[in-house]
C-alpha cells in the first residue's frame, strides 16, 4: 500500500482511510486484517484531483479552512490537526454538525462563504484554504478568505465548476479565466482537468506569495 495522506493509502487504484465503521454509507474494505473505508473520487474533488495525479501536503499537523464543506464526505478523510468547515446550506450542514461531534478536529461554521468577515471571529490563521463552492465568482470568494486567513507561503486548493459560472461557455475557456484571475494573487502550482470522475470541473493548487 501506498500512504497518500497520513492515515489514507492507495491499494490497486483504490483510495482506502483507516476505519472501524461505515460514516456515509461507504464500502468497508479489508485488506492484511486491517479495515478501511474507501474514498471515491467521484464523490470527492481532492480524490479525483490525487487520482489525476496532483499532490497535496496536508498532513496532521495541517490546520485548513474547507469552504463549501457540504456533509463532510471528504473532510472525513483529512488527517488536519483543525479543519473549520464552513457550509451555509441548511440541510447538509446539519449531517456536518454531527460529523463534528464525533470528530473533535472538525470546527462547523454555517456561514456564506462569500461573506468571511461574519465568521473572522471563529477563525485562527490556517495552512491550507480549499475551496470546493459552485458559484459564479469562485476564484474571487477564495481570495478573499486567503487575504484573511491564509498564512504566507500557504497552500490553496480550488476545485472550479464550469457551469456554475457560466452554463453556455466551454469548459476550456471559463477554466483558462480562473486561471487568469489566480495568477493576480498566487502562483500556480498544479492545475488537472477532473475529466471523467468530475465532469466540468478542474483543480488548482496554488502558493500564496
Amino acid at each position: 500500500m501506498r500512504q497518500i495522506l497520513p492515515g489514507v493509502y492507495e491499494e490497486n487504484k483504490r483510495f482506502l482511510a483507516e476505519a472501524t465503521e461505515k460514516i456515509f454509507s461507504e464500502e468497508l474494505v479489508k485488506v492484511n486484517g486491517r479495515q478501511y473505508r474507501e474514498w471515491q473520487p467521484t464523490r470527492s474533488k481532492l480524490a479525483a484531483a490525487i487520482a489525476k495525479g496532483i499532490q497535496v501536503h496536508i498532513g496532521s499537523e495541517s490546520k485548513m479552512l474547507y469552504l463549501g464543506a457540504a456533509h463532510g464526505y471528504t473532510i472525513s478523510f483529512l488527517p488536519c490537526k483543525k479543519i473549520f468547515a464552513v457550509e451555509f446550506a441548511a440541510r447538509v450542514a446539519r449531517e456536518l454538525v454531527m460529523l463534528a461531534d464525533q470528530r473533535e478536529n472538525i470546527l462547523p461554521i454555517i456561514e456564506d462563504a462569500n461573506q468571511p468577515n461574519k465568521y473572522y471571529h471563529m477563525m485562527e490563521a490556517v495552512d491550507i484554504v480549499f475551496q470546493d463552492i459552485a458559484q459564479r465568482n469562485q476564484a474571487e470568494i477564495l481570495a478573499k478568505n486567503c487575504d484573511l486567513f491564509l498564512k504566507k507561503g500557504g497552500i490553496a486548493m480550488l476545485a472550479v465548476k464550469s457551469r456554475s459560472i457560466d452554463v453556455t461557455e466551454k469548459p476550456s475557456k471559463i477554466f483558462a479565466d480562473v486561471k487568469r484571475q489566480l495568477e493576480e494573487r498566487f502562483k500556480i502550482l498544479d492545475y488537472r482537468n477532473l475529466e471523467p470522475m468530475q465532469k466540468d470541473h478542474a483543480f488548482f493548487v496554488c502558493l500564496k506569495r
